[in-house]
């Protein structure tokens, strides 16, 4: 699959990363959820990134989770191994393996935490580039510093340069696509107006785990104003607490994963689970992955190490 193929991708998820009672990764669960974003028409899956949880994963957890998504679906859809790291020796090891193992594209991110200054980011950045075809992610509320400008128009022209995962808003993402530098929305709430009004590329998106068929719509069509609006506190509740809470407790609450959780995350409590089930209770039973919707009692939730 080449860069331009994978450019085609407008709704991207970051699929989520189910657990067994035992904790570990349940790749049964996992394949039904991949499935059911084919089935609504997800063009790429990021593997392994924040709401895959792979900052919880060991690597070996990480790399087996990215390998058995492409060997299993590669040919349905673009797979992305998030393989970068603040470790830049670690992120290059890691991204060769992704590649060796079959992934499409690496997600590649700055250093977080010790962070690094401008000239260490572009080189950082520029590591990955050299390994295979990337998106860079600009997530200055989890990293800590924003990539700005400067850089990723100097790794634009990088040929195995995709795109950017841009959380930096829509006149960011507008700035770059006017210089034909491609961008995916990494905020669900602004990927409506990001794709119609400032011609971003898509979505790499949390909600589409939960709603993949109604953010294809807000992808495929400029006249879905309406259910934009309507989902607009859908996007707030998703992100009430620190992504991946919300995720991981809806999907528990349909049944369409084991409401498992790996420390340090705690499922959403009753209150706040109470405005979900009334929000997807608005909602018809097939725009939603799974088969059931309980509001569920705190002791069926498990949390492990």
């Amino acid at each position: 699959m080449n860069i331009q193929q994978i450019r085609q991708a407008s709704l991207i998820t970051a699929i989520k990363t189910p657990f067994t009672e035992a904790g570990k990764i349940d790749l049964a669960v996992f394949d039904k959820l991949v499935e059911k974003q084919i089935e609504a028409g997800v063009q790429g899956l990021v593997i392994a990134g924040t709401t895959g949880e792979g900052h919880l994963l060991n690597w070996e957890e990480h790399l087996m989770l990215i390998a058995h998504t492409a060997g299993s679906f590669g040919d349905k859809l673009v797979v992305i191994g998030n393989t970068g790291s603040n470790n830049t020796r670690e992120a290059i090891r890691a991204t060769e393996y992704g590649f060796a193992s079959g992934m499409h594209a690496a997600l590649q991110i700055n250093p977080y935490y010790g962070k690094t200054s401008p000239k260490g980011v572009e080189a950082h950045l520029r590591k990955g580039l050299d390994i295979g075809p990337v998106f860079i992610y600009n997530v200055e509320g989890r990293t800590g510093q924003d990539i700005p400008n400067e850089i990723i128009e100097s790794i634009a022209s990088h040929p195995n340069f995709i795109g950017v995962k841009e959380c930096g808003g829509n006149h960011r993402i507008a700035h770059y696509e006017k210089q034909g530098i491609p961008c995916w929305s990494g905020n669900d709430d602004e990927a409506f107006d990001g794709k119609h009004k400032h011609k971003s590329h898509g979505v790499i998106s949390v909600t589409a785990n939960l709603l993949p068929g109604l953010m294809k719509r807000l992808m495929d069509s400029a006249d879905e104003s309406e259910l934009n609006q309507k989902l607009k506190p859908m996007f707030d509740w998703l992100f009430c607490e620190p992504n991946p809470i919300a995720i991981n407790t809806a999907l528990g609450m349909t049944g369409a994963i084991k409401p498992i959780f790996r420390l340090p995350y705690m499922p959403l409590d009753e209150k706040k689970r109470a405005i979900g089930l009334a929000l997807l209770k608005a909602l018809n039973s097939d725009d939603y992955i799974g088969d059931s919707l309980t509001l569920m009692e705190d002791d069926e939730f498990k949390v492990v190490v």
